[in-house]
């Protein structure tokens, strides 16, 4: 099989190794597959295919010179097309709230007993929550709050009354605009199941109350489910700090046992990445021939890791085929989400072992090994020791590892960000604030979301993320943005040298931080929406979210969950770019609300645009604008780039 045609111009070294090591074996790839489903059905791509009953599929006709056409039951383009985009919705928020609710269980587990395999690791963090639910923590054990706290994000999901308290922690400007509208969410499991009933044939036919609700169910996935997912993740694993690693597929070592985790809950891969340190099984690998055991993450799984252990990154979804062609792969272990079917027919040219571990991602023909809580150091021994066995089966002439990886510092967080700009003994957001106030920094950036081979990989993460940088925006990340940043050296202090403005370069120096700040893995884009309240309560830069000059951007959104961000970025306020449209341009007057009509609703919006310098450019027209309506200075220092209007 050809490999597949597009670029590599913007390709990591590694990447590009092994793409072409792939095509000189006839090995078929992610690319190889996207060229082989040519040319992608165009009513899809428009949004105005529907196959939610039976009388279909139907598919809305665009011709010109004719009347627009319904479908069997009389939906329009417009109802077609909202209700494809508002079941995306359903789906994202499913899959991140579901991973908080995961971890809300297993936060429970460890308060039930002190011979748990997990521990509470940040009892402050666990505290200020508790106050954020109103549970009474003067006195008391941490496990008896825990045990609380966990009850309480529960019923965050569940809730049959009343309206979700996470959100509360959002600033009361935007709260005020999610009541005005009937958008708040009332609780997470709630808002999906509506919004699927709402989608269904025969139900809602007008696209702005199905949109809106989208936003409604949306929310609850951003100041709730996601939220939990953060939060209680770093009460038990810890809450990140700023440390050292490395990414890229040179962080595997030829003469150790390798093992990959990939996915993205941190359950299993943070109780694997500490028991692989342990004193046994490295004796059982020296026994086998291997010098030692490598732990290295793929996607959001690498994040949590990453941000917590310095384990380091292996690469991102694009990569995760790429990984076991390099043929050093004892074993890649899988949870949740984002996980190739094509994984299991390519482990089958090496030696390396597929283990799914999630009772909810099994792949037919691949060993089950399924991780449970109470039990997590038992199947977290039994998955090592059976990688250190596999190295025996390890064919040296098929192993190839780039020479390639980058050093980058990870492990931000809202929290830490007081502490970097103030001190540990006076932590506090003003540096911030004054640094866009007098005119050093232009704004943030938000830069999020997957890889996707419909374009050249890594084009619109790397050229987007650079061209802001050259214009004084800071940028934060999550995610597969957040790894392609990485091995492309923009989380290296001095890469701000090389790539920012003057005024952002002296921030960076000042404080000593990368122009690109490492927030970890998707769900925690709830540590941008933290920022970002945070930034407003500081002061000086208006009352909402709304007001700040910031962007979001996903510029190879590719996954349900990026559309679920997307729309509770924008319901909080926030201008929000991707590169592909949203499946809805088949329909004029969807395209119209959610790219104009929207902000005079929620004050944030969406725009489409590929070429990912432009994007950069629309983005830092919308933080100017936003600067100008708060009257701030002019920017410090002569741009790159040159503001229109």
């Amino acid at each position: 099989m050809a490999a597949a045609t597009a670029t590599l111009e913007y390709a990591d070294r590694a990447s590009r190794e092994m793409r072409e090591r792939a095509a000189a074996r006839n090995i078929p790839t992610i690319w190889d597959r996207y060229e082989d489903v040519q040319p992608q059905c165009r009513f899809g791509k428009l949004g105005i295919c529907c196959r939610i009953c039976s009388m279909g599929p139907c598919r809305i006709s665009l011709k010109e010179g004719k009347p627009p056409l319904v479908g069997a039951c009389g939906a329009d383009a417009d109802t077609i097309a909202a209700r494809n985009v508002a079941r995306m919705i359903a789906a994202g928020t499913a899959a991140h709230s579901d991973h908080g609710r995961s971890i809300a269980h297993t936060l429970r587990l460890a308060a039930d007993t002190d011979q748990a395999d997990y521990q509470i690791k940040d009892e402050d963090k666990l505290r200020a929550l508790a106050r954020t639910y109103g549970i009474k923590t003067e006195g008391r054990e941490a496990r008896q709050i825990a045990r609380e706290v966990a009850s309480a994000a529960l019923d965050e999901f569940g809730r049959q009354e009343g309206e979700m308290v996470m959100p509360t922690t959002a600033p009361a400007a935007r709260q005020r605009v999610w009541k005005d509208l009937g958008i708040y969410p009332r609780s997470i499991d709630r808002e999906v199941v509506e919004l699927m009933h709402r989608t269904s044939m025969g139900v809602d036919a007008d696209y702005r109350n199905i949109l809106r609700h989208g936003m409604r169910t949306a929310l609850a996935d951003g100041w709730g489910g996601s939220m939990i997912a953060t939060e209680l993740s770093d009460i038990l694993f810890s809450t990140p700090r700023p440390l050292r690693s490395t990414a890229n597929l040179g962080v595997l070592n030829p003469r150790h046992v390798n093992i990959i985790v990939h996915g993205h809950e941190p359950t299993l891969s943070d109780v694997l990445a500490v028991m692989s340190r342990d004193a046994k099984l490295l004796e059982r690998a020296r026994e086998r021939g291997a010098e030692g055991i490598t732990v290295a993450g793929i996607c959001c799984t690498a994040n949590e890791i990453l941000m917590r252990h310095g384990i380091p990154i292996a690469g991102n979804f694009l990569q995760q085929e790429l990984a076991v062609l390099t043929g050093a792969i004892e074993m890649m272990v899988v949870d949740v989400q984002c996980l190739m079917p094509g994984l299991s027919e390519l482990a089958k040219c090496f030696h390396t072992m597929l283990i799914t571990t999630s009772p909810k991602a099994r792949m037919p023909g691949v060993q089950h090994i399924e991780f449970r809580e109470d039990k997590g150091r038992a199947v977290a021994r039994e998955i090592l020791e059976t990688a250190v066995d596999n190295f025996a089966h390890r064919a040296a002439e098929k192993v190839y590892i780039p020479d390639a990886k980058e050093r980058l510092v990870a492990g931000f967080t809202s929290e830490s960000v007081f502490r970097f700009l103030g001190g540990r003994y006076r932590a506090t957001y003003r540096p911030l604030n004054d640094g866009i106030m007098t005119g050093r920094l232009r704004g943030a950036a938000g830069v999020i979301g997957c890889s996707n081979p419909n374009v050249d990989y890594e084009k619109g993460h790397i050229g987007l993320v650079k061209e802001l940088l050259k214009n004084d925006v800071l940028v934060v990340t999550t995610g597969c943005d957040a790894i392609a940043c990485a091995k492309h050296g923009l989380m290296r202090p001095e890469a701000a040298f090389a790539h920012a403005g003057q005024g952002l370069q002296e921030i960076c120096r000042a404080v000593g931080i990368p122009p690109v700040l490492h927030l970890g893995s998707c769900v925690d884009n709830s540590r941008i929406l933290r920022v970002l309240s945070n930034v407003v309560a500081e002061g000086g830069l208006g009352e909402d979210i709304s007001d700040l000059p910031v962007a979001g951007a996903a510029p190879e959104w590719m996954s349900e969950k990026a559309v679920a961000i997307g729309f509770y970025f924008v319901a909080s306020g926030v201008y929000t770019l991707i590169g592909q449209p949203l499946p809805m341009m088949g329909s004029e007057n969807v395209r119209r609300y959610l790219t104009e009509e929207i902000e005079q609703e929620v004050g944030g919006k969406w725009a489409f645009e590929l070429d990912p310098v432009e994007a950069a450019h629309r983005m830092i027209r919308h933080i100017d604008g936003k600067r100008q309506a708060l009257k701030l200075k002019p920017m410090m220092y002569a741009q790159a780039f040159k503001s229109e209007g």
